[in-house]
């Protein structure tokens, strides 16, 4: 089965047909003790192919009597001199970044003060210091060390709003005792 020509009348070199040698260069000189003329389009022989070992089929006189254990692959390892497909050892990842203890201790002491209390202002202090440490030293933890801040103020705060209300109380009652006792 044949095509009709493409159009704009070229030729297309993979088609069957007749082929010509590309022109003799005229720059380029004949390669001597070569038969014909040189060939500048002639493939190249890979000057790095891998070459028949000469010695493959010959039995060396010191080898051991079963053969060489070595040469046979081990169970779960590549053959010698051949490398390891990709993928088979697992590549590097960076260790993954360390988190502030600092900021760790503050959250433990800020959720600690719910049942002391007077740990939450502790909690507090440490999460701020925590903070400024990660800020120089790009360590992980800013959000539990906010969080220590957080909870910590709130839970200071409702321990000072609760003293207050006793003093206010025990004032009151004295206030209340002393009047009644005047009668």
């Amino acid at each position: 089965m044949s095509y009709p020509p493409p159009p704009g009348g070229w030729q297309d070199p993979s088609a069957a047909g007749p082929h010509s040698a590309p022109p003799a260069d005229p720059i380029m000189p004949a390669i001597p003790n070569q038969p014909g003329p040189a060939d500048p389009y002639a493939p190249v022989a890979d000057p790095y192919a891998p070459v028949a070992d000469p010695y493959a089929g010959a039995k060396s006189p010191y080898a051991p009597p079963g053969g060489d254990p070595y040469a046979a692959p081990m169970p779960g390892y590549p053959a010698p001199g051949a490398y390891p497909p990709p993928g088979a050892y697992p590549g590097y990842a960076m260790p993954p970044a360390r988190t502030n203890t600092m900021a760790i201790v503050a959250l433990v002491l800020s959720l600690v003060g719910f049942a002391s209390c007077i740990t939450a202002p502790i909690g507090a202090i440490m999460g701020h210091v925590a903070s400024k440490q990660i800020r120089e030293t790009g360590e992980q933890g800013e959000g539990m060390a906010k969080a220590a801040i957080i909870v910590g103020w709130i839970l200071t705060a409702l321990l000072v709003a609760v003293i207050i209300f006793y003093i206010v109380m025990i004032v009151i009652a004295i206030g209340a005792s002393s009047t009644s006792s005047s009668y």
